[in-house]
């Protein structure tokens, strides 16, 4: 008995003190050349929505929508970081960190979606980019994020056609022309799976297409398809982009091009056969349904068996060139849910889309239980341990590929009652952070995963799409009330500290 208590004992203080070394973690704890950053895009962050030769994208259109934002508010001033880039740039320099990721506005290269080029939009995030590596941060640039020039909506409805295919590779093009020379990191589309299924299923972002039974707000659309349709052009887009980066520019630039997917993490809702196996499904409708055709060339046969010929197809050639057409993969994780095996038809008969034909319900609770702490948004559930399942589950599949970690954060509420003072005190927010990098550590150092790069969503509190500025993710608080005046949280010298210790 004593034997037995001394060996309890043991593995107690052994048990601590890993947890002390692991929650004591700082830049130093990483490999080297480990990358850190913070994270944006165009629409949520710039304004200047008629400025400089921009014309409209779909977010534009949407957001100007009644009854489609929550607040009612859009994004033409959003934060006004096309006015105050050299600003924000300087509260990155001053945090420590390595590298911004931003996106660039189509609609600012090319006014009409084609056509002729803009300069005034070139010259614009020839400043940007020039003013953030005069402070020694990398650029990240993102093609895409979700702001579709509404004029290719009009012409030919967006993504739903062909021919954006060849639109979409002409403005990259010019962008790997105009911004190669400086910007060593491409991403060519920002979650693919949420503008299809947000945009084309369930109708509630732009363009707001959608045929689901029951849903009064979308009057155009087939859900039941066009989420599949979208996703074929994006992923054909991405590796003829690819194809040409390869072929033309990456030899000279020296740089390299990925993609970002937004992954929740799974967890069986129980240990029945059926579960897991819903589980699994869940992870394929979402995760594999795009790094599944950049890896293997085609999409997963759950998807195949379920789908039918709702599901496009790629030729050889194109699965061809589909196969391998990543140098990484970014990764936009936050939270993680339970799934489950759908026993009722009754929400396929109902819905009949995209979600539906998984065959698995997905919430953050499996009937006893609540999986983790609630943020602000109503999908945001903190489950720290979901980070190092969600790396090693690609590295297991596929094959350990580069990994970018493009987002991870956590909102608060913007709550009118609260003082700006107390807005700051984020503890929350610290202890996310520092729990889904303690994850994301041991997911290097113990499992051997390959991770290069960690961006926190996000530098400033933004307008977070149809949550509009309801919601508030950033390490800076934004006083919308005061000329958009930054603040730093708590979190901004949590940081600090983090990105500036040498021990």
């Amino acid at each position: 008995m004593e034997l037995r208590r001394g060996i309890v004992a043991i593995a107690v203080v052994v048990i601590f003190k890993i947890q002390i070394c692991l929650s004591d973690i700082n830049r130093q704890s990483f490999p080297k050349g480990f990358v850190f950053g913070t994270a944006s895009s165009a629409f949520q962050y710039e304004g200047a929505v008629k400025e400089d030769g921009r014309r409209p994208s779909v977010w534009d259109t949407f957001s100007h929508s009644p009854g489609k934002i929550v607040d009612n508010s859009n994004a033409d001033v959003a934060v006004d970081q096309y006015h105050r880039y050299e600003e924000d740039t300087q509260l990155m320099k001053e945090m420590g960190m390595d590298a911004y990721r931003f996106s660039i506005s189509w609609s600012r290269i090319f006014s009409n979606g084609s056509g002729e080029i803009n300069e005034a939009g070139i010259d614009h995030y020839n400043k940007l980019i020039n003013a953030l590596l005069a402070q020694g941060i990398e650029p990240y640039v993102t093609l895409y994020h979700w702001d579709l020039p509404q004029a290719l909506e009009d012409k030919y409805k967006g993504w739903l056609s062909p021919l954006i295919i060849k639109d979409f590779a002409t403005y990259a093009e010019i962008c790997f022309e105009k911004f190669g020379d400086r910007v060593k990191h491409w991403i060519t589309f920002n979650e693919p799976h949420t503008f299809a299924m947000m945009g084309y299923d369930l109708g509630v972002e732009a363009p707001g297409r959608c045929s689901i039974l029951l849903h009064q707000l979308c009057r155009n659309g087939n859900s039941a398809t066009e989420p599949y349709i979208v996703a074929h052009n994006v992923l054909l887009s991405h590796a003829i982009v690819v194809d040409i980066y390869r072929k033309k520019y990456q030899k000279v630039q020296g740089g390299s091009i990925g993609i970002s997917l937004d992954v929740i993490w799974f967890e069986s809702a129980t240990n029945s056969k059926e579960d897991i196996e819903a589980t699994q499904r869940a992870l394929d409708f979402q995760l594999g349904w795009f790094l599944d055709p950049l890896v293997f060339g085609d999409y997963p046969i759950s998807m195949r068996n379920r789908v039918g010929s709702r599901l496009p197809k790629f030729s050889k050639p194109q699965a061809h060139l589909l196969k391998g057409s990543l140098d990484f993969v970014g990764i936009n994780h936050y939270t993680t849910f339970y799934a489950m095996h759908n026993a009722s038809n009754l929400v396929g008969v109902i819905l009949h889309d995209y979600i539906a034909d998984s065959g698995a319900l997905t919430l953050p609770f499996n009937g006893t239980k609540v999986i983790g702490e609630k943020a602000n948004s109503l999908w945001l559930y903190i489950v720290p341990q979901g980070m190092r399942s969600t790396v090693n589950y690609i590295k297991q599949k596929y094959g350990n590929p580069p990994v970018i970690i493009t987002e991870n954060g956590m909102d608060d509420p913007n709550d009118p009652l609260i003082s700006i003072k107390d807005a700051l005190k984020d503890e929350k927010r610290i202890r996310y952070h520092n729990d889904y990098l303690i994850n994301l550590l041991a997911s290097i150092i113990e499992d051997g995963c390959n991770v290069k790069g960690y961006f926190v969503w996000s530098l400033l509190d933004n307008w977070e799409w149809q949550a509009g500025f309801t919601s508030r993710f950033g390490l800076y608080f934004v006083d919308y009330k005061d000329n958009l005046r930054r603040y730093p949280k708590q979190s901004v010298e949590w940081f600090k500290r983090f990105l500036k210790s040498t021990q």
